[in-house]
């Protein structure tokens, strides 16, 4: 929000926790976190009836865990 983007759905990512804002999202976080940390795996954080996980690697939906 202090970036100028609007409110974002946010990710998190599954290795370390870190919780940053979705593709869709001016600033896109989550994916810059996949870039520098390497992890590859995120789920929707705090979002009723989401219950997905994402890979970067593989740019799939897998099943949740």
């Amino acid at each position: 929000m202090a970036l100028g983007d609007s409110w974002p759905a946010l990710r998190m990512c599954l290795i370390c926790g870190h919780v940053g804002c979705c593709d869709k999202a001016k600033n896109k976080h989550a994916q810059e976190h996949f870039r520098q940390s390497g992890h590859p795996f995120t789920k929707p954080y705090k979002e009723r009836g989401m219950d997905w996980v994402w890979c970067y690697v593989d740019e799939a939906l897998l099943d949740p865990l």
